[in-house]
């Protein structure tokens, strides 16, 4: 079946085509988008067992076109992602022949759901994945990866500078993994010397030390079965280190003042702000111990890396101070916005949800924030954007800049094309250069 892949990979719809034995023969780019499965992934394979939908087992939609020799519309169903996740479709169903008497296969196309309904720039929202914000493909990739390794009890290395949201990461690890609904215990390696952090990890007698007054179960044991995240690992003493690393080894260790040798089956994530390749190098950090906690290594990028996620993270704040304060306040000027967008924003999350909460305490209820109410740091550091004219303002725009805009409208192009004083055909074409083919599946028809 010849095909122009160019012209399929341009439309918005997914499209994925099958020959008469139901092999997938095409997939093309807004299928990937939707699914999460790289096309090479699928071609060759059964339809049946790259999306595993409802259908497939009693009322397939090809076959349903086969008996009736007549295309099958609007067919709702769902569809099984790559990274597990379920998404509701409707799919129109067509019979290819090419030139012959009976059918060589079938074209199938499809889209989701919320896409597809008047309120679908809700669907252009960010993904919210056990707690975490996150639209970029970095964030997303990570998502993957975190679901990838939930059958597994692989230790797992999180690096990232400070404020990037590493224990937010461990969370979505332990919620996802085998063991999700057994202990999670955390220890924050860096605020305790080494005498008690060994207390604190493996418990201690009663007299093992000075202010030793009873028995106390360590971290280990109240995690067993679980799973332990030690924090800012890389901070732990030298004579720490070694001690885990036996514990990771054999499974046993004992409390601070005893000779019993006790058991733990724990599962071990950490987390580290620091260049531990460096600190194996300067020798603060056993090289046998790295490679036995990094056997999963997740590496959360700073948010000057994935700017294009600072609108969302806004509105969740925005939402979150809502409740808190009692108070409401839902947006946030185009020029505020702008001072965010080009600010790097070395705190990471943590202080673009400082920036946010500063602003919103000093908004009244109701009104957006503005430039003038976020701290002097945000407003210094960024340079007023120039405002071109007509198709020039618009070629101008990042990636990043067009996302916030979008958002910002609620995915009406329209809005978008008045506010940039363009036509929305204009707008269209650039969405296509910038290749944001995701955000095209889920915008309004406005």
């Amino acid at each position: 079946m010849e095909i122009r892949d160019d012209i399929l990979d341009s439309i918005t719809e997914a499209v994925f085509m099958v020959d008469k034995e139901f092999r997938i023969q095409f997939f093309n780019r807004s299928a990937e988008l939707i699914t999460g499965f790289n096309r090479q992934e699928v071609l060759g394979k059964f339809c049946r067992n790259v999306l595993e939908s409802d259908f497939c087992q009693n009322e397939c939609p090809v076959i349903n076109a086969l008996q009736s020799s007549r295309a099958v519309s609007c067919f709702d169903s769902n569809i099984c992602c790559k990274n597990g996740q379920r998404k509701k479709i409707r799919l129109n169903a067509s019979l290819v022949y090419e030139d012959k008497p009976d059918p060589v296969g079938s074209v199938i196309t499809f889209r989701e759901v919320e896409c597809s309904s008047a309120n679908a720039s809700r669907a252009g929202r960010c993904q919210d994945f056990y707690g975490i914000t996150g639209f970029s493909k970095k964030m997303t990739d990570i998502f993957d990866l975190i679901l990838e390794i939930a059958h597994s009890d692989a230790s797992v290395l999180i690096y990232g500078e400070t404020g990037t949201g590493k224990e937010l990461i461990a969370n979505a690890i332990q919620a996802t993994s085998l063991r999700k609904d057994k202990p999670f215990v955390k220890v924050n390696c860096s605020v305790l010397p080494s005498n008690l952090l060994a207390s604190e990890l493996f418990g201690h007698v009663k007299g093992a030390f000075t202010d030793a007054v009873k028995d106390r179960t360590g971290r280990f044991e109240l995690a067993h079965q679980g799973t332990l995240f030690l924090d800012e690992v890389a901070e732990m003493p030298p004579q720490m280190q070694l001690q885990l690393l036996r514990v990771i080894q054999e499974g046993t260790f004992e409390r601070v003042g005893e000779s019993m040798t006790r058991h733990a089956d724990v599962r071990i994530i950490s987390a580290t702000n620091l260049n531990l390749n460096k600190a194996i190098e300067d020798g603060q950090f056993r090289e046998d111990l790295f490679y036995r906690l990094n056997v999963v290594p997740i590496k959360v990028p700073p948010l000057r890396e994935r700017k294009e996620d600072i609108m969302f993270l806004i509105k969740h704040f925005l939402r979150k101070f809502t409740l808190a304060y009692k108070k409401e306040i839902t947006e946030i000027s185009d020029e505020a916005l702008d001072n965010c967008l080009k600010y790097d924003w070395p705190g990471n999350v943590r202080e673009l949800e400082n920036a946010i909460e500063f602003a919103f305490i000093r908004t009244q209820a109701g009104e957006p924030i503005s430039s003038s109410k976020l701290p002097p740091a945000v407003r210094e550091k960024t340079v007023s954007c120039r405002q071109p004219s007509d198709k020039t303002k618009l070629n101008r725009m990042s990636q990043v800049e067009l996302i916030a805009l979008l958002e910002k409208h609620h995915w009406n192009k329209t809005k978008v094309a008045s506010a940039l004083g363009v036509n929305r055909t204009t707008v269209w074409r650039y969405l296509k250069e910038l290749c944001i083919m995701s955000l095209l599946l889920c915008c309004n028809a406005a």
